[in-house]
């Protein structure tokens, strides 16, 4: 594994890390933290960040949930275009999420950040 993760450090742009997690998403939960570190350094627009947190929700939402506010708040910093973010709103609090805006943004910083950043106003 060392001269895979040393690859992974060279990363530069998001694209091998986030194969990476894919390909062996059953085997990596440890080090999910490890690699959200490696993805915010790499993926300069957000768009891997984004990827990776619609794909763990998908594959185990309960399962990973632990892990996904990192790769939410590095797809946050980057993405200054909104290109990206606004896909995680039902990816991550799921299809209804409308019809529980008030409550996620009450009780979730990065919905209400999302939210806020999609739509140009926060739920009062």
């Amino acid at each position: 594994m060392s001269e895979e993760w040393n690859t992974l450090e060279q990363d530069t742009d998001g694209l091998m890390t986030y194969e990476y997690i894919v390909n062996r998403v059953e085997e990596i939960e440890e080090e999910l933290p490890t690699l959200a570190d490696i993805m915010k350094r790499a993926d300069h627009s957000g768009q891997f960040l984004a990827s990776t947190a619609r794909f763990l929700a998908a594959v185990d939402r309960d399962r990973f949930s632990p892990y996904l506010a990192p790769f939410i708040e590095g797809a946050l910093e980057k993405d200054k275009e909104r290109k990206y973010i606004g896909s995680l709103l039902e990816a991550i609090w799921g299809t209804d999420y409308k019809e529980n805006i008030k409550n996620l943004t009450a009780t979730d910083d990065n919905f209400r950040r999302i939210y806020k950043r999609i739509y140009g106003k926060a739920i009062m």
